[in-house]
């Protein structure tokens, strides 16, 4: 990996990480179809297309996962831009 890329992903990372913060800290409510797009970014930028849940099988854990399984095959990178991207809404 060049020193630019290595640059950029800690530049994107960084971002990611304050936008993640922003996001965690928020005190109004968020629409629930937009909170699972936070999370389906979220389990994407950090775990890719290694799906697993353990949580039980109740509705609320169906959406969350069907969520984040409309991201297969997006890479690390292109969830964090686009978690930064919605955050940047709010």
């Amino acid at each position: 990996m060049s020193k630019l890329s290595q640059k950029n992903n800690i530049d994107l990372d960084t971002e990611y990480k304050a936008a993640f913060d922003k996001i965690s800290k928020l005190k109004e409510a968020v629409a629930p179809d937009i909170m699972l797009k936070f999370y389906a970014y979220y389990k994407q930028a950090n775990f890719g297309n290694k799906f697993s849940f353990n949580n039980g099988s109740d509705l609320r854990t169906g959406f969350k996962f069907n969520a984040w399984m409309q991201l297969n095959g997006m890479t690390t990178e292109e969830a964090k831009r686009e978690y930064i991207e919605l955050a940047k809404e709010f």
